[in-house]
């Protein structure tokens, strides 16, 4: 199968694009629009990107909203509360089944990587159970990477260090964490010291949810970037949320950007439901609830969006659209500028494929895997601005997805 007229990020004119079985064998420049022959996909000088990448999910609670009560304050306290109330209802086939629903919404519209947090906090670890089962079952729609998640805390829930190792040994492949919601500080700092032990000790990654909080005192970000940075696990640990950045004073922010940088961790945005979520507790002026996005990307560190959540007791709208949180992180971060636009799609290509370690598992290379998509644009700019859609996505040579978009008649 070859892909033709195909434009590419960061290359100028038409590409045809050789792909052999499950691999591209080649990328070379056409000097002229080409006519596609039988077998061949033309890309009718579309866009042609690397996967679309989810690198902050919940499979386990999506669509769940409502039950058996719906979030009325809106608050993440609220919404821990209220899944705590589902989780009693929870059964291995409803957790199955929610999540390939919605790994079929994220697969429609272009992802092919998704990580996924999974509250390891139950002592039958049931839902972790499921995932793994899912894991295996969606291998050809998706590479689903699985994050033991305490959502109760690891210190401050009952056997939490238990559980935690129980859920890496079962086959999660990334640790994570919940200092800020510990009961103490001195409990989230050995919380974090916990999880980066049990992650050098497994060769696991690390993502932490660090930080959602409006609390400008909630400082365990520092904590976790020198674990990282005395261990140099820095590419391997991620930073999700940290939106009591939003809240930190400058004076400190420029202190603690100069451990960031060293550390080389990641970052991820939720920018919908930060915003949903936070500034729950002011009047006026009320607080955005956002890390520091522009301020991050501009520092040269790596961060991008994901959708944390569809149709659940922290946020009750979604549909697997990734574009969709990318035009609204961008509108809500302050990230309209012109060279923010020239490259905006990287917050959900190349950005994630670093946060989720994918190497030359990604990207548009000879050799690499035969996983793409072609857009419903030219570039970056104008599948922003049309809101723009995927319209193939080709998974290790073979046609997963095709959409058609819909048409209009004027009169």
């Amino acid at each position: 199968m070859n892909i033709l007229n195909a434009r590419l990020r960061g290359r100028s004119g038409l590409h045809r694009i050789e792909l052999d079985g499950a691999r591209i064998a080649a990328i070379t420049a056409q000097q002229a629009p080409a006519e596609a022959c039988d077998g061949d996909i033309d890309a009718a000088s579309n866009l042609v990107v690397p996967p679309f990448i989810e690198p902050h999910i919940h499979l386990d609670a999506t669509l769940t909203a409502g039950e058996p009560a719906w979030n009325m304050s809106g608050t993440l306290f609220e919404g821990i509360e209220r899944w705590g109330e589902r989780k009693a209802l929870v059964t291995h086939e409803d957790t199955k089944a929610r999540a390939k629903k919605t790994i079929d919404m994220l697969v429609e519209h272009g992802i092919q990587h998704v990580r996924t947090h999974v509250d390891v906090t139950d002592p039958t670890l049931s839902a972790l159970k499921s995932m793994l089962e899912v894991r295996e079952e969606t291998r050809h729609l998706i590479d689903l990477q699985i994050v033991a998640f305490p959502q109760e805390g690891i210190e401050s829930f009952k056997d939490g260090r238990a559980l935690m190792a129980e859920a890496i040994a079962m086959g999660a492949d990334v640790v994570g964490g919940i200092p800020h919601f510990e009961n103490t500080r001195d409990q989230g700092v050995s919380s974090i010291r916990f999880l980066m032990d049990l992650a050098e000790r497994t060769g696991c990654l690390v993502d932490v949810h660090c930080d959602e909080t409006d609390d400008p005192q909630s400082r365990f970000l520092e904590v976790l970037a020198e674990e990282a940075r005395v261990r140099d696990m820095g590419q391997r640990v991620t930073a999700s949320h940290t939106t009591a950045m939003g809240s930190y004073d400058n004076a400190y922010c420029s202190k603690l950007f100069r451990l960031l940088k060293i550390s080389g961790i990641n970052f991820v945005s939720c920018p919908t439901e930060s915003i949903h979520l936070q500034g729950r507790f002011d009047t006026y002026p009320k607080r955005r609830g956002l890390t520091r996005v522009a301020e991050i990307d501009r520092a040269g560190m790596n961060v991008c969006f994901g959708q944390d959540s569809i149709v659940d007791p922290w946020y009750p709208l979604g549909n697997g659209n990734i574009l969709r949180i990318l035009e609204a992180g961008l509108h809500i971060c302050h990230m309209l500028g012109y060279e923010d636009l020239q490259r905006c799609l990287d917050l959900i290509t190349d950005n994630s494929a670093r946060t989720l370690n994918l190497g030359e598992r990604y990207g548009l290379e000879a050799g690499r895997p035969a996983n793409l998509l072609i857009l419903s644009a030219p570039d970056d700019y104008e599948m922003l601005r049309t809101q723009g859609h995927a319209l193939l996505s080709i998974r290790n040579g073979k046609v997963l997805m095709r959409r058609t978009p819909a048409q209009i008649e004027r009169y």
